[in-house]
């Protein structure tokens, strides 16, 4: 859930009754539904023709819809309104050229609703460990108190993962962390060998499944290509794929929460790339006219790269630390000395190896360009005013650059 610029961060494990989790997944199909149907309303939309619906007119149509059916009317207003709105918001982020174009819901994938109008009697505490949340036309369910509920709540979204766990995020806008007034500037350069790399020399990697639980994935995997398609086996495969990968993506959201409120807490500015991930993460399969090549490597590269967290990390970052994050022109990052400024493309030995031709400054390849990365947010921090960024990347070293060391 966004709500501007800030994310629903409190999120809690929701504990429903088998009662309640047929309610919410009733819900849920509701909010599928009118999602898909304003969809649909808009695929149908082509130049020359007059505009699809807005969210006045389609709250309308659901108004006269409920009235016809009485099994969406048995559902609640508020949960298949807040669809509606939420797809009006996902158009508008579409056209603002922040998203993509909103597309079809299936069951199973992405399920969830919103609720809002929340008031303070409609969250309370049980015990040390225990709370609940009161939803409309389910009355209250439990959930896991593992943290305070943030003050001052006003919405909350209920979420069902593919591996059939339940959640719901309070959304809030959170504190931002303050800067420590040091002065200090560091450099973050993200990799897939190492996930992120320090300009202090430090080396941080986004925790992953262990050996063991890979080799039973591999072995879900090879059983689920095996298994008929819509039979209760495949069904039990494909939930225990959904378990370990839920274990993974569970691990990297720690890891990129704890490495971003402490790059926060230490530094004034932030320094990363400015890097497309969405279309370094595009696929090499090309066409039928036109295929790709070298398509399994970039496969594997893709999924190295959205596993390292690259995205989360600076969103977190962009979250905890606004205004402190600067994100510099990647170009050459890797190839261009930290000590002299040269840049030779021999002297990245291999993935953790750098060597100046020039000077013969030698070290780690990711800290190199970490501090790259570093020195080009100093000297685009201490110019302001000056020439914009992106400019000519392979140029002569500059006197500033050789001073820093």
């Amino acid at each position: 859930m966004v709500v501007g610029r800030f994310e629903g961060v409190s999120r809690y494990r929701l504990q429903p009754t088998p009662a309640q989790e047929r309610a919410l997944l009733e819900h849920c199909g509701h909010a599928r539904y009118v999602w898909n149907l304003a969809v649909e309303q808009h695929a149908h939309w082509k130049p020359g023709r007059a505009s699809a619906p807005g969210f006045a007119e389609q709250c309308r149509q659901l108004t006269q819809a409920r009235a016809e059916h009485e099994w969406l009317r048995g559902g609640s207003v508020i949960v298949q309104q807040q669809a509606l709105k939420d797809f009006a918001q996902a158009m508008a982020n579409f056209f603002g050229r922040t998203h993509r174009r909103p597309t079809w819901r299936r069951r199973g994938r992405g399920e969830g609703f919103r609720i809002v109008a929340v008031t303070a009697g409609d969250v309370r505490r049980l015990s040390r460990t225990v709370g609940e949340v009161r939803v409309a036309k389910v009355g209250w369910v439990r959930f896991r108190w593992s943290r305070a509920v943030p003050d001052g709540v006003k919405s909350y979204r209920i979420t069902c993962d593919r591996a059939g766990r339940w959640h719901v995020a309070f959304a809030v806008i959170p504190e931002p962390i303050p800067a420590p007034g040091t002065g200090e500037v560091v450099g973050v350069d993200r990799g897939v060998a190492v996930s992120v790399a320090l300009s202090t020399g430090e080396l941080l990697n986004a925790p992953t499944l262990r050996q063991t639980e890979k080799a039973r994935l591999r072995r879900l995997q090879r059983k689920l290509a095996r298994a008929k398609r819509g039979s209760n086996r495949r069904g039990k495969v494909k939930a225990a794929i959904a378990t370990l990968k839920a274990r993974e993506t569970d691990r990297r959201r720690d890891w990129v929460e704890k490495i971003s409120t402490r790059l926060a807490r230490r530094f004034d500015v932030i320094a990363v790339e400015n890097l497309k991930i969405a279309g370094m993460t595009r696929s090499a399969r090309g066409t039928v006219e036109a295929p790709g090549g070298n398509v399994r490597q970039k496969a594997g590269l893709n999924r190295g790269i959205l596993a390292a967290g690259w995205g989360r990390l600076v969103e977190r970052l962009e979250h905890k630390a606004p205004g402190r994050v600067v994100k510099v022109n990647p170009a050459y990052t890797s190839q261009r000395c930290s000590a002299c400024g040269i840049v030779e493309r021999t002297s990245r030995e291999s993935q953790a190896d750098f060597r100046c031709r020039s000077c013969g400054y030698a070290g780690n390849a990711d800290v190199n360009a970490a501090r790259n990365i570093r020195h080009a947010a100093g000297h685009a921090v201490s110019a302001r005013g000056g020439p914009p960024l992106g400019g000519p990347a392979n140029r002569e070293p500059q006197r500033d650059l050789l001073l820093v060391g």
